[in-house]
C-alpha cells in the first residue's frame, strides 16, 4: 500500500534522472560498495559501478540526495509501507479525506493545509495530524479575507509527499478523476470514515432539511466513485447528478453526518 519508498521518490524532480528512483537506487549502491571497500575513492567506486566520479563523491562525503532524506524521514514516522489493516493505514486515510475535501497541497512546498468547515472544527483537523504523529500550528486565523488553516509544524513537506504518493493532487483539485486507489486497500470501516470526513467537510448544510448535497467541481468520473464508496459503506440512498451528489437525511443520518 502506498506510499512506499518508490512512490514517495517520485514526488520529487531532478535535473539528471527522469526517475528520481533510479537515482536513490544509485546512491544506495554507492553506500553500499563504500561500506564494503574501505579507503576506496569516488574513481575507482565510479568506474565500479558504472557511474560519474562526479556524483560519486559527493554521495561519499556524505551528501544525501532530498527523496533519500525524504524516504529516511518517511521511515523515522512509519509512514511508508503500512499494513491496509494497520492503525498507521487508517490515520494516513482519514488525513488524506480532509486535505482532498477541505484542504491542499501547494506544487511549490508540499505542506498540507485543511480548513476548517461547518461541520469540521479546527481541534478535529489538528487530531487528524497528531494522529499521524505532527504538530500543527493555526494559519491566518487573524488574516482578513484569508481562510484560516491548521498546517503542520515539522516534517509537512515529507506527510504532503507521501499523501501525493497516496493519490492526493498538488495544487488545484479540480482536475482529479478518481478517488485515491489507497481508500480501496483498506477496510471497509475506514472507508467510511474517510466517506464522512469527506461529506462533512463538502455537504452543503441546509437550514430546513436533513438531506446533503455534495457539489464539487470535478469530472464526473470522480462524483462516480466517490458514489461507489458511498454506496459501499451505507445502505440508504445517494442519488447523482448534476456534478453532485444528494445524500438522503436517512443516508446522512446512517453516515453520522450531523
Amino acid at each position: 500500500m502506498d506510499p512506499t519508498a518508490r512512490s514517495l521518490s517520485r514526488t520529487y524532480s531532478d535535473r539528471v534522472y527522469p526517475d528520481p528512483w533510479e537515482k536513490v537506487l544509485d546512491y544506495r549502491r554507492v553506500r553500499e560498495y563504500a561500506a564494503g571497500h574501505e579507503n576506496t575513492g569516488r574513481n575507482h567506486v565510479g568506474r565500479a559501478l558504472d557511474l560519474p566520479a562526479e556524483r560519486v563523491r559527493g554521495w561519499l562525503e556524505d551528501a544525501v540526495p532530498d527523496p533519500v532524506r525524504g524516504i529516511n524521514s518517511a521511515i523515522d514516522r512509519g509512514w511508508l509501507d503500512p499494513d491496509p489493516d494497520s492503525e498507521t493505514a487508517a490515520a494516513l486515510v482519514d488525513l488524506l479525506a480532509h486535505v482532498l475535501a477541505g484542504g491542499s497541497i501547494p506544487a511549490d512546498n508540499y505542506a498540507p493545509a485543511v480548513t476548517p468547515g461547518e461541520r469540521v472544527s479546527a481541534a478535529e483537523i489538528r487530531a487528524a495530524f497528531e494522529r499521524v504523529g505532527v504538530e500543527t500550528r493555526t494559519r491566518n486565523a487573524d488574516t482578513p479575507g484569508r481562510a484560516t488553516e491548521v498546517v503542520p509544524t515539522c516534517d509537512g513537506t515529507v506527510l504532503g509527499r507521501c499523501l501525493v504518493a497516496m493519490g492526493a493532487p498538488t495544487g488545484a483539485k479540480t482536475s482529479l478523476d478518481q478517488l485515491p486507489a489507497v481508500v480501496w486497500d483498506v477496510p471497509r470501516s475506514v472507508r467510511r470514515s474517510f466517506a464522512r470526513t469527506y461529506v462533512r467537510h463538502r455537504g452543503l448544510n441546509y437550514a430546513d432539511k436533513s438531506t446533503t448535497r455534495v457539489q464539487v467541481e470535478r469530472p464526473s468520473s470522480f462524483i462516480a466513485e466517490l458514489r461507489e464508496v458511498l454506496d459501499d459503506v451505507i445502505d440508504e440512498r445517494v442519488t447523482t447528478a448534476d456534478a453532485g451528489l444528494t445524500i438522503s437525511a436517512a443516508a446522512a443520518r446512517e453516515l453520522g453526518v450531523e
